[in-house]
């Protein structure tokens, strides 16, 4: 439906017989957030334009005029002084309103063929879009920004955990390297998403179409759409592609958090294995010692609210009848918080990566306890020809005497070692040092600083193809 204006400005004044309270103004408008999308709009419109004078369905002049029209409007938004008037609602009607006054007629003929219900989903699309490939970059940026604090560290060595109990030596670069992986598989979630995204939903009109001779592949190509959506009913009422977005973004920032809550138990004086710039960082309002490690923190928190996003969208969805219902006026603050909490996040988040002091010596010291070669003495005896399970007892049997005797094991003598398997010879101490352990783990996907170091060659031939 064409919107009409009352000389005060106000949409649909024509149908209704009493004005709108200002009460339901404010409940139902939501031109104060999605004024965002002011820019998608005008580029939607202009191909629409450029489309309906293509078609003969309005003139080339009419055309021109809406063209000039939008240049005004775009410039007056870019200036910051277009006025956003809550009696028109959205993005959408202020535009237009603007746009009669600027060009008159023209501008009444430029929704011909179309409804706010496929304009506003063909906004979404484009700036969900744009949105995507703004997320791709940045988290490239991560991963580049932890590629190089990988490959200073490749060769420090410190405890892996599981359960949060020292397991085996790993090296640091191996450690980021887990995260450049999460936020490789980011990427590429991201990316598939888009695919879905980027269809043009713009022709399905309110509902079913219309009857004017549109040219739904001229608009999507003009828009750089890779398709159409093929039902008018599907092209206005779902949003499953802005949920997909979203779930996406959650796992980005379950990743981010992954990552903070490491660095914040790092950071502790009580672990003290790296130290974070201090423009990252906060004090303490009584304490002056603290340092507080606040946006690990936030991000670590933040996550929580882009789940809650992802849930207000799916719920939102969940008892929605074909086709568009005003429910859907409801997508987009999450959406747009999901978008703004996570460009901000992985922006800061990239330069923060570069501004981490690693502490090697606290880290390796952390590696000497627990008895983290343990495992390397099993494998050792199993190599003698020791079957697994004897060896795991035989070495868990030497753990619980180093326990006693409150030493590592190597630490042990030959003598000692071999109390617990004959096959013990003098060989067993190159397999019993941190140095040793990482270094045996030689394979793809190995904590070995050979391994490391290629797999960060790897990924940087993949950011620069």
């Amino acid at each position: 439906m064409t919107a009409q204006f009352s000389n005060k400005g106000e949409a649909w004044s024509a149908r209704f017989s009493e004005p709108v309270s200002d009460l339901v103004k404010r409940y139902t408008a939501s031109v104060f957030f999605d004024n965002r999308l002011a820019m998608v709009d005008i580029a939607g419109s202009l191909a629409h334009a450029e489309m309906l004078a293509a078609q003969g369905i309005i003139s080339v002049l009419d055309r021109a005029d809406i063209e000039r029209g939008m240049a005004q409007i775009k410039s007056e938004i870019e200036a910051g002084s277009f006025e956003w008037l809550l009696d028109l609602e959205d993005v959408h009607l202020n535009i237009e309103k603007r746009l009669t006054e600027l060009v008159g007629d023209a501008g009444k003929r430029l929704h011909t063929g179309r409804s706010r219900n496929d304009q506003v989903a063909t906004d979404i699309r484009l700036y969900v879009r744009s949105a995507i490939d703004d997320i791709v970059l940045l988290l490239q940026s991560l991963r580049g920004a932890l590629l190089d604090l990988a490959e200073q560290h490749a060769d420090t060595i410190m405890p892996g955990f599981t359960h949060m109990q020292v397991a085996q030596p790993i090296t640091f670069g191996h450690h980021m390297l887990a995260y450049v992986e999460m936020f490789g598989r980011d990427v590429e979630r991201m990316q598939d998403a888009r695919k879905r995204v980027n269809r043009l939903p713009l022709g399905a009109a309110a509902l079913a179409g219309t009857t004017f001779p549109i040219d739904r592949l001229r608009v999507a190509k003009t828009l750089g759409f890779d398709d159409v959506c093929h039902n008018s009913l599907d092209a206005v009422s779902d949003r499953d592609f802005a949920i997909e977005f979203c779930a996406a973004g959650a796992l980005v920032m379950m990743h981010v958090s992954r990552m903070s809550e490491e660095l914040v138990i790092w950071m502790s004086p009580r672990v003290g294995f790296i130290d974070i710039a201090d423009r990252f960082c906060t004090g303490s309002s009584i304490m002056p010692q603290k340092k507080n490690p606040d946006v690990p923190e936030l991000a670590r928190g933040k996550t929580g609210r882009v789940y809650g996003d992802l849930m207000s969208l799916l719920t939102l969805m969940k008892g929605q009848p074909l086709a568009y219902n005003k429910d859907n006026q409801e997508d987009k603050e999450p959406l747009f918080d999901t978008v703004d909490t996570v460009v901000d996040t992985l922006r800061i988040f990239a330069d923060m990566a570069g501004a981490i002091t690693v502490k090697p010596e606290a880290m390796r010291a952390a590696a000497l306890q627990g008895y983290a070669t343990a495992t390397d003495l099993a494998d050792y005896l199993v190599k003698k020809g020791l079957p697994f399970r004897d060896a795991h007892e035989a070495v868990a049997r030497a753990v619980r005497a180093c326990d006693d005797a409150k030493c590592d094991l190597s630490e042990m003598s030959l003598e000692r070692l071999r109390d617990f398997s004959p096959l013990v010879a003098d060989d067993v101490f190159a397999v019993l040092t941190l140095g040793g352990s990482v270094a045996a783990r030689d394979h793809v996907g190995g904590t070995a600083p050979r391994q490391v170091r290629e797999a960060i060659a790897r990924v940087r031939a993949q950011l620069a193809s």
